[in-house]
């Protein structure tokens, strides 16, 4: 009941904030009956020690650290939950006291043997669980109570710390109690030992997992990373006992544990190369390809799913840490290759069990293969050998599986494309090697399943079971033909392989000839769509100038089909075009392929000289000036208005037209007839909507369908008219005879973004200045009059959009911000288009600029702080128009309000912490903008012969001297980042540093003296030094030759900085006084 739990809620924190909480909590933990009463006394106490105003005294904290082990010692029955939660709250008070000092000793450091004198023999479960949250910093996060400034500095100081100080020996401590366990009868039915001994793995694990270097990566992304060991573990790691006890764990202790160690053995597997020389990483590999023959010698252990899973991870990492000159030296190299090969063989064919695990063997198989050209070991790889039997056993198992799959009722994987393309990229480098056998394969599975196919098709007793099996065959096929033929860009290709993809081509376009026959009575989605795949794929490797005409896959298609040029070939793909688009028009997932086909192989002139020619010989066809001339519903469906589908639907339709849009461009030169000709079917559209709009009673669902497809077909047309020639026809065709109508649609519709959206992102490609397009003539008043209409519906819209009042947060953006977003967009391409100057609009009394800037202003203010930088496009739109603006109309900005000024301050200091680089690096130039132009007022005022400041400067200058903790703020922000992050755009934020740092001259001398004092003694002598030198030889002035000494200095300065700060207390403490 929601009611029952916020009542709740609220008790809770009415407790947390009651003054005698901790003597409360201290009575619940000792007379509580209840294990839930003893959870709620652990998480009371985790928060009280958490909070950032009014913090725990260091005593106190001390006392709380040892009662909670002193508990959990004293009382071993404990339920499981409640045991997490104190050792949770040891962990939090361990972390956040990580730097506190009693009498010059760090006191909550001594884990190892604070945790040993109370706990002793549970040593490690209480490691396990308290270290957890470490690993890796991207948890760190949500456990740690954030600084204000910058959450993982502090965590990332605590972290190094703790592993240069701690994990070794607690890594160290985990292995020598596992070698205890195992050489002890342990008695694992007893619950006590099962769990203890679990603990003790995951800890083990834990250690291994440690974000060691602070990249915090994305955990669904390490399968194939390397695990950056410090150099000060090496001895444990060239000491071959210590790899040897995980697989005598292995081979020991029940299957339930085995997971845990080979993810353990995993962890170990890809330690950095550079933690060895060569002959240590040889021994080190040694032992580790024997433990593999080991297990595959017994793998009994491995019908478990886990296992199994954890043991293919262990294999991939064989090839993605070590080279295949490497493991070809290893002595039992020829036994063990064929054991990986016979089990890669039989998981494959085994294709229901585990299916996630096959991606792993599949990447080992293709970093082998890929790795066959270069290896110069004379040993013998063998993948001669096995990579053909890896490649039949894939091939046979997918088409075996299509019958059961039918039969039973099972998922078919066909049905996840994402996975399908993902494995037949592995599979496309694997087949590669060998090719001559791969290829004869096919063929053979090929020509058995299309004389099947045929034969069923022409008997009038054929099953529906065995048509579908068969066309489940063919389009498991079709998909593999695609992959290999792809897979020829990672090998040196033969004329011998070019003519076995010849075979290959040949098979497929006559299986396409067969089922485009048969499309009027009946068709196969996933058969069309393994065609288009195929079709890419061929498109990439065979179409284009990159390809000689004389390969033997031409002349192949010549004598089979007649196909006897590339012109040919491109016919051939055309007509598969125009076919899917007549037949499979209502198919969204075959249409949006379909189209992406076409754009692709429209893209030419002028992004790729290379297709220029075949893009050319494209334009020639008479299937593509049929395109040209007839693109209306009549012949293609899918440009309909289906009054059944939604509005979203259309967005095919951009697609579509930007790619004729790009091929008519090849010829159409001056030509405005041939132009005229071609908008008909737009011309005809817009007048419907136009008589529609002219009656006071319309249809509007009718009216809305017209009006969104036609402007979803502009925008593709606008998109692909990069030349100012044929965008100026296009100019003139929209304006001014049909912008009237855009601007009525967003009066009309302003709350329904399935319309303005189409409307409000073709204005925005109307008045994008791409590849200079937009140039008007020196007597044209066309820059303004467009500027003028984009004023007008910015106005329009925000206007009207800001009448909607409240919006449900899950809607906020569909409704509102997604809208807005496309308006700062739109307002950023003009204003930086450069074919408007801006500065008649005020001279003329035109007020088009100043409404546009007023009405960002108001839609700005409607918009939380939170909300800028939650959605990704919203902030990118945001901070890009307020780079302009700062850099091009800072008078403007200089004219708003205290609070609207304070406003934007605040969203740039916010955004130069955002993760997003692009946001972060625009704020540093937004900043940059308004430094220089406060210090060049300041200078003005200060001069005594200079033109007085205008009111607007005056005014700003007023505004930041009443609140100078705003630029203090952002000083301290930009120095925090440059000195303690990872700054991957250490040039930005040192441009508007230099300007913060004259502005803010005493604050800037107080804030070196704390982070200076903050040092232990010895040290405090070289970071002033460090801020000697920052300074040095720079002038009061922005000059760019002195920001430019600045930068430089900067890059020293950080340097130093980094190099003085090590195993120092430093980053903790001037974080805390940043905040």
């Amino acid at each position: 009941d929601t009611a029952t739990r916020l009542q709740a809620e609220k008790a809770l924190v009415e407790f947390t904030n009651s003054p005698d909480c901790l003597s409360k909590c201290q009575l619940l933990l000792e007379r509580g009956s209840s294990s839930y009463s003893q959870l709620l006394a652990a998480t009371c106490l985790t928060k009280l020690v958490s909070r950032t105003n009014n913090p725990l005294p260091l005593e106190q904290r001390i006392d709380i650290r040892n009662y909670v082990l002193n508990y959990l010692a004293t009382r071993p029955k404990l339920a499981t939950f409640v045991t997490q939660a104190l050792i949770q709250l040891y962990a939090r008070i361990t972390k956040l006291g990580w730097f506190d000092c009693q009498k010059d000793e760090y006191v909550f450091r001594n884990v190892i043997t604070d945790v040993t004198r109370f706990l002793q023999v549970r040593v490690f479960c209480i490691f396990s669980y308290c270290f957890a949250p470490w690993y890796p910093l991207s948890s760190l996060s949500f456990d740690l109570i954030a600084d204000t400034t910058h959450p993982l500095t502090k965590h990332r100081k605590i972290a190094s710390s703790f592993r240069d100080s701690s994990l070794f020996d607690i890594f160290t401590l985990s292995c020598n109690l596992l070698k205890q366990a195992s050489g002890k009868n342990l008695n694992l039915n007893d619950e006590s030992q099962h769990g203890l001994l679990m603990q003790l793995l995951k800890l083990t694990h834990n250690c291994l997992n440690f974000d060691f270097i602070g990249t915090s990566t994305d955990e669904s992304s390490d399968d194939l990373c390397t695990v950056q060991i410090p150099t000060s573990w090496r001895s444990a790691f060239l000491d071959s006992s210590t790899l040897q006890l995980f697989f005598d764990l292995y081979h020991s202790i029940p299957p339930s544990f085995s997971p845990l160690v080979l993810s353990c053995l995993v962890q170990i597997a890809s330690v950095r190369r550079s933690l060895f020389n060569n002959a240590e990483r040889a021994k080190f590999l040694s032992h580790l390809v024997d433990g593999v023959k080991r297990i595959l010698e017994n793998p009994q252990s491995l019908s478990d799913p886990n296992n199994y899973h954890e043991f293919c991870r262990l294999l991939a990492r064989l090839k993605s840490n070590y080279q295949l000159g490497e493991l070809v030296k290893v002595e039992n190299y020829p036994e063990v290759i064929r054991l990986i090969a016979n089990f890669t063989v039989t998981s494959l064919q085994h294709w229901e069990f585990a299916p996630n695990s096959v991606h792993y063997l599949l990447s080992l198989w293709q970093r082998l293969a890929a790795s066959v050209p270069y290896v110069k070991a004379t040993e013998p790889h063998m993948l001669e050998t096995y990579t053909p039997e890896v490649t039949k056993a894939y091939i046979t198992s997918r088409l075996e599986s299509v019958h059961i799959i039918l039969r039973d009722g099972l998922e078919d994987p066909l049905d996840d494309t994402g996975l399908v393309q993902q494995q037949l990229d592995q599979l496309s480098t694997i087949g590669r090697c060998e090719y001559e056998k791969t290829c004869a394969l096919l063929v053979q599975l090929f020509d058995q399943s299309a004389q099947s196919y045929q034969e069923l098709l022409q008997s009038a007793t054929a099953s529906p079971m065995d048509v579908a099996v068969q066309e489940g065959r063919l389009t498991w096929l079709v998909y593999i033909i695609g992959a290999v033929i792809g897979g020829r860009v990672s090998f040196a290709s033969t004329d011998e392989q070019d003519a076995m993809d010849g075979e290959l081509v040949c098979r497929v376009l006559q299986l396409m000839n067969l089922t485009d026959s048969r499309l009027a009575q009946a068709g196969n989605e996933k058969l069309e769509l393994a065609m288009l795949s195929f079709f890419e794929q061929f498109r990439k490797i065979y179409i284009g100038d990159q390809v000689q005409k004389s390969s033997k896959l031409y002349r192949r298609l010549s004598e089979v089909l007649g196909l006897n040029d590339e012109t040919m070939v491109l016919s051939v793909f055309i007509g598969k075009i125009i076919t899917n688009l007549k037949y499979w028009g209502r198919c969204e997932p075959i249409t949006s392929k379909t189209l992406q086909l076409l754009n692709d192989l429209s893209i030419g002139y002028p992004f790729q000289k290379s297709c220029w020619v075949s893009v050319r010989k494209l334009v020639k066809l008479s299937a593509v000036q049929f395109m040209l001339n007839n693109h209306t519903s009549e012949h293609f469906s899918f440009l309909g208005i289906n009054n059944q589908s939604n509005l979203t639907d259309m967005r095919c339709r951009t697609t579509f037209y930007t790619a004729l849009g790009r091929l008519l461009m090849v010829d159409l030169g001056e030509d405005e007839d041939q132009y005229e000709q071609f908008m008909l079917p737009l011309t005809a559209a817009f007048e419907t909507v136009a008589q529609m709009f002219s009656t006071n009673t319309f249809n509007e669902q009718e009216a809305k369908r017209t009006l969104v497809g036609l402007v979803r077909d502009l925008r593709g047309i606008a998109f692909a008219f990069n030349a100012k020639t044929s965008f100026m026809m296009l100019f003139e065709w929209i304006y001014p005879s049909y912008m009237p109508i855009l601007q009525r649609a967003i009066e009309l519709w302003y709350h329904d973004p399935a319309c303005t959206t189409p409307v409000l992102k073709l204005m925005a490609e109307l008045v994008h200045n791409r590849s200079q397009r937009l140039q008007f003539d020196v007597s044209s008043p066309n820059g303004i009059l467009l500027f003028r209409e984009t004023s007008k519906m910015i106005t329009t819209y925000g206007n009207r959009i800001l009448t909607l009042g409240e919006v449900p947060k899950d809607q906020v953006y569909a409704l509102k911000l997604k809208g807005i977003s496309i308006c700062f967009s739109m307002l950023k391409a003009a204003l930086s288009g450069s074919y408007v100057n801006f500065g008649v609009f005020r001279l003329y009394g035109d007020d088009a600029l100043d409404n546009a800037l007023q009405t960002f202003i108001k839609l700005l203010l409607s918009i939380p702080h939170s909300d800028l930088l939650d959605y990704p496009k919203l902030s990118q739109s945001y901070y890009s128009l307020l780079e302009v603006l700062t850099q091009d109309h800072m008078n403007f900005i200089a004219s708003l309000e205290p609070h609207v000024i304070m406003y934007i301050l605040s969203s740039i200091s916010e955004g130069l912490t955002a993760l997003d680089t692009m946001v972060c690096t625009g704020c540093c130039s937004c900043l940059d903008h308004i430094v220089t132009y406060l210090f060049k007022q300041l200078s003005r005022s200060t001069k005594k012969r200079t033109t007085p400041l205008t009111q607007e400067s005056d005014r700003f200058l007023h505004i930041m001297q009443q609140h100078p903790e705003m630029i203090q703020q952002m000083l301290s922000t930009v120095l925090n980042i440059i000195i303690f992050e990872d700054c991957r755009n250490q040039w930005s934020m040192s441009r508007p540093l230099l300007g913060l740092i004259l502005l803010n001259e005493k604050y800037f001398s107080d804030l070196r003296n704390s982070i200076v004092n903050s040092q232990p003694p010895e040290k405090q002598q070289a970071m002033h030094l460090c801020f000697e030198n920052l300074m040095e030889g720079i002038e009061r002035n922005l000059l760019t030759k002195n920001r430019d000494r600045f930068t430089q200095n900067l890059s020293a300065f950080r340097r130093e900085v980094n190099d003085s700060m090590k195993n120092s207390t430093y980053g903790v403490n001037s974080n805390d006084m940043m905040s």
